[in-house]
């Protein structure tokens, strides 16, 4: 009976991760297709769409646009996160717990919430909508997250190492920043690579702040209408795909790194 249970969990495993995976497979595949129609048999080989693609003035605009604005609100997050952290692990203060939990609400209230609230606040207060105010919205977003992974970090993190730091003389600043922050550099790794991720494809808040700077989901959303665009839109879901591997293969060696200078064992997972 358990061997046949193991079949069938490995059935349902590998069907998960074709379901999961075939559509990115799918993606390199229609964008060297010289077809326009996204269909079977595929017609022939060709670049053409990536040339297209960098001809897109508009395209190269939202994906400027989205590349600034998830690398400013990746590192905002994780600055924040770290603060938030620390202060949430190592010190007690009143009403600690509902404090946590207001900043910690943007990973559950519904993003269109979020960004109907802000739009209100924004445009009541005579702020203008553009890059910066999506660059806010992505920061109250992706913080939590951010939190939720450097929390874990500074709480594993054993606290007579900074007090040997303290009683060789290093001030609480010099114990922090010589200790603590390269010991925690993986979480902030993680961090950073989470709130990359999520800022890069997020689409409600970037549709209600953006104004008329256009960002990479928005563009894309705003080329869907149009069938001959699709290919296109394929070769830089490929790019994309691409971006993401490199990102997690650099991220993974600063969290190897990271984990040898702790002498933590450099196989383990990413967060």
């Amino acid at each position: 009976m358990s061997r046949r249970n193991g079949r069938a969990l490995q059935g349902y495993a590998l069907i998960y991760l074709l379901f999961l995976y075939a559509p990115i497979i799918l993606l390199p595949l229609f964008a060297f297709n010289s077809g326009t129609i996204i269909a079977f048999p595929l017609q022939g080989f060709t670049t053409d769409w990536f040339a297209q693609m960098w001809a897109n003035t508009t395209l190269r605009r939202a994906l400027t646009n989205s590349l600034t604005i998830a690398f400013s609100a990746s590192v905002l997050a994780t600055c924040f996160a770290i603060f938030a952290a620390r202060a949430s692990t190592r010190f007690a203060f009143p009403g600690k717990g509902g404090i946590m939990g207001f900043i910690m609400l943007p990973m559950v209230l519904p993003e269109i919430i979020i960004a109907m609230s802000l739009l209100v606040v924004l445009l009541g207060a005579g702020v203008e909508l553009s890059i910066l105010t999506v660059i806010v919205g992505h920061t109250l977003i992706c913080m939590p997250y951010g939190i939720a992974v450097l929390s874990t970090a500074f709480s594993s993190l054993d606290r007579s190492l900074e007090e040997a730091a303290y009683d060789l003389g290093e001030s609480k600043w010099g114990a922090f920043r010589l200790v603590t922050l390269p010991l925690v550099m993986p979480g902030i790794v993680s961090s950073l690579l989470i709130s990359f991720t999520i800022s890069l494809d997020e689409f409600i808040i970037a549709f209600f702040l953006a104004g008329n700077q256009p960002t990479l989901p928005t563009y894309i959303f705003s080329q869907l209408r149009f069938p001959k665009q699709i290919p296109m839109i394929m070769a830089l879901g490929t790019m994309l795909v691409a971006l993401s591997i490199v990102l997690l293969a650099i991220g993974e060696h600063l969290r190897r790194r990271g984990n040898a200078r702790m002498g933590a064992n450099p196989s383990g997972g990413l967060l």
